[in-house]
């Protein structure tokens, strides 16, 4: 990317990004998981499964209770997940009024499950902003970490990879971007997580119009 040059296409990740829902949805999955003998914090919880794809989150709830789910398990979580986000969820302090100012066109690229990416966007205000530029894990046959759903969005927005930034919260999803050859922003928030990989860290929605046209490396 040619130095201090804007972006063609900003790649917003969804959980964590423009929506603070990975409290509420680890703070579910932990109680559903101690009912189930699991010894399992809600602070645990998020740090395990955030940025994971369905199908891996699912492995990694096997794993942690050694034997298989009981019958309709995950449907009663999805169902109680929903339940909490569609009451309690909010966008992410500062990023409405970014995206509101925007004026490099923007999606959404997220390893959730459509029905709750939908959600949270609509619960949250958001989803006027992004239309049909929303790209899920169900789009493409690989999730995040693999670089399937970002080279998915760069694809039907019309931006070449390498002119594409993504915001990022996850290892996952930064590896993701890397994958794809884009350049990625990790967003820490409040949560004090270290990512590795990304071109820029940021714990302040406000600080993201500056970056995303900083100088490159």
């Amino acid at each position: 990317m040619t130095v201090g040059r804007r972006p063609d296409l900003v790649i917003f990740d969804c959980d964590g990004v423009l929506v603070d829902s990975e409290a509420i949805v680890a703070g579910v999955l932990a109680e559903q998981l101690r009912q189930l003998g699991v010894k399992i914090t809600d602070e645990e919880c998020e740090r395990e499964f955030a940025g994971l794809a369905q199908g891996k989150a699912t492995e990694r709830i096997t794993a942690l209770l050694g034997t298989a789910v009981p019958a309709g398990w995950f449907d009663s979580l999805t169902q109680s997940v929903d339940v909490a986000l569609r009451a309690r969820v909010r966008s992410v302090p500062g990023v409405l009024d970014v995206i509101s100012l925007l004026d490099i066109p923007f999606c959404v690229a997220s390893n959730g499950r459509p029905e709750k990416v939908a959600l949270t966007l609509r619960a949250s205000g958001l989803a006027a902003f992004f239309e049909d530029r929303i790209f899920t894990a169900a789009d493409v046959v690989r999730g995040k970490p693999a670089p399937d759903v970002f080279l998915l969005a760069a694809e039907r927005c019309g931006a070449e990879p390498q002119r594409c930034v993504v915001v990022e919260d996850s290892e996952s999803g930064i590896a993701a971007a890397r994958a794809a050859g884009m350049r990625v922003l990790g967003f820490v928030s409040a949560r004090d997580r270290t990512l590795d990989g990304a071109d820029a860290l940021f714990n302040s929605m406000a600080e993201l119009p500056k970056l995303l046209t900083m100088p490159t490396n």
